[in-house]
């Protein structure tokens, strides 16, 4: 099926690749222009390559091989004058804004004495603030367009624990709540928020560098190394499955949805 979001605007954080790529070529292919955000540059704290200006050129190249338009902009959600600023001028230039996909976060796996306040502090200002800087941006176009959908991408991690990831568990845990909390004010306005969850994903965030972290945190206590097991026979999932999930939030297939925890997560918080 495709069409469902012809006329339709989506802003999608973390636009320069992986998941958040997958996000933008997904919802183009159902109809809908792009506004595109990453920071494309260095990522604090992270021990994988960082996206590059040229990545999220590259997903701007993809989205108009759809036949849709996208506008990016090189924005730290961290900074929220930066980021109302830019998702301002694309939904001024694009006529409107309808779908939020908060997608952008980072990982750094440590055993819980490892973790520096940095690292902590970096994390949850991605994770959590920056997840709050992009609704707090986007939500009042989505008022004035007389309603819409808001997808905070969480993780498996925000519904289960998830061993060697203080930082990044607690954040996720928060952008869970935060879905529920906006869902309850911005009902009023037509407006959906859910939470996703996925499974462990195929992208450069589950490269080596950060494998290798966290099977170095792993030797303190091998024991917990099942708790990351899929219930279904899958090691790893790929950017265009979770994608698919963003694809039906955003669609109107999806309007008395709100307020949950949608999770494309192989059973993982199941096992």
């Amino acid at each position: 099926m495709t069409g469902r979001l012809e006329g339709k605007v989506a802003l999608i954080t973390g636009a320069a690749r992986g998941q958040g790529r997958a996000h933008a070529v997904r919802l183009a292919r159902e109809g809908a222009d792009v506004v595109g955000v990453d920071l494309a540059g260095p990522l604090p704290s992270v021990d994988y390559d960082s996206p590059t200006p040229d990545d999220l050129a590259e997903t701007a190249k993809l989205v108009e091989e759809q036949g849709r338009r996208i506008i990016t902009a090189r924005v730290d959600i961290r900074d929220p004058a930066g980021l109302r600023a830019a998702v301002d001028e694309a939904a001024a230039e694009l006529g409107r804004l309808d779908v939020v996909v908060a997608n952008a976060a980072i990982c750094v796996p440590r055993s819980w004495d490892e973790v520096t306040p940095t690292i902590f502090d970096d994390t949850l200002s991605t994770n959590v603030t920056g997840t709050w800087n992009t609704v707090m941006a986007g939500a009042p176009h989505l008022v004035r367009a007389g309603g819409g959908s808001i997808i905070l991408v969480s993780s498996a991690a925000g519904m289960k624990v998830q061993p060697f990831m203080v930082p990044y568990t607690t954040s996720k845990f928060a952008v869970r709540g935060m879905a529920k909390a906006f869902a309850a004010e911005l009902a009023r306005h037509h407006i959906r928020v859910n939470s996703l969850h996925p499974t462990g994903v195929r992208t450069p965030m589950a490269s080596e560098g950060m494998s290798a972290q966290l099977h170095r945190a792993m030797e303190h206590d091998a024991r917990l190394g099942p708790m990351f097991s899929n219930l279904l026979p899958v090691d790893v999932t790929e950017p265009e499955d979770v994608a698919e999930v963003v694809a039906f939030l955003a669609s109107d297939e999806s309007r008395y949805i709100t307020a949950h925890e949608v999770a494309p997560d192989a059973g993982v918080t199941e096992f």
